[in-house]
């Protein structure tokens, strides 16, 4: 296997990364409009809520990718290819989550809106990483060297950890179970999506101790560090929920 894996349609040759990122994006936003609450929140609202997300997410995962190597950003501060190459998921996320109730907010929607986007996201980050994957080296998203039997070599010669891979079978698990118990409809409004993002925090700290980033961060790297952050926002979040009768929950996304 060569990477990266191109995508050959005999008149043109597409990059996976660009192919199945933007398919992760059309996907991912077409199942939010089919499978999303109508009765909750109309489309006009449902469209700013997407907005915000997309704004919020872009910024964050910029900001977080700088920090990345805080020493080397600085040095690249003046390349534009430098800044603008790189971007994280984690903090896409926790950017993304930020604008949300940020234009909820300018918009007075008051109720949960984070169940109808967990599960197409989930969606959308599958696919991404798949695009993750065949791009190989390029896309630095494997991971360190490994002697397991399930190590890839991405074209230098190191079987490596397919964290890629990894993810995307976290994800399934994940999502079939957030699935499941959405079609219960067991839980209070916003569950579904808190619970996504503990969970998917949760592993995001833990594989990237098999990341080949810099970890200066007292021996953690700076997705490592968000996740905390989101980890202990989450936490609080249900922690209170479960503190409070049933039918004072604050709505949150």
């Amino acid at each position: 296997m060569t990477f990266p894996i191109w995508i050959d349609l005999g008149f043109i040759k597409l990059h996976p990364h660009t192919v199945f990122e933007a398919l992760a994006y059309f996907v991912g936003f077409r199942v939010y409009l089919l499978t999303r609450s109508k009765d909750k929140l109309p489309l006009a609202q449902g469209i700013w809520v997407i907005v915000g997300a997309i704004l919020g997410a872009a910024i964050g995962s910029k900001l977080l990718y700088w920090l990345e190597d805080p020493a080397r950003t600085i040095e690249n501060w003046n390349d534009y290819v430098y800044m603008m190459e790189g971007k994280t998921i984690v903090g896409g996320l926790l950017g993304g989550l930020i604008g949300v109730e940020w234009m909820k907010k300018r918009v007075g929607i008051t109720r949960s809106t984070g169940d109808d986007m967990a599960l197409p996201i989930i969606l959308g980050m599958m696919i991404g990483r798949i695009g993750c994957f065949m791009t190989g080296l390029d896309d630095h998203t494997y991971g360190t060297a490994t002697t397991w039997p399930i190590g890839v070599d991405f074209g230098d010669g190191i079987p490596r950890h397919p964290t890629q891979l990894y993810e995307i079978v976290f994800l399934l698990v994940l999502g079939v179970v957030l699935y499941r118990k959405k079609r219960q409809g067991a839980m209070p409004e916003g569950m579904v999506f808190q619970l996504f993002m503990t969970g998917y925090l949760l592993f995001r700290f833990t594989v990237d101790f098999i990341k080949p980033t810099p970890h200066p961060y007292l021996g953690l790297n700076n997705v490592q560090l968000a996740c905390i952050a989101g980890l202990i926002y989450y936490g609080y979040l249900m922690s209170s929920r479960l503190r409070r009768p049933q039918h004072s929950h604050k709505e949150e996304l």
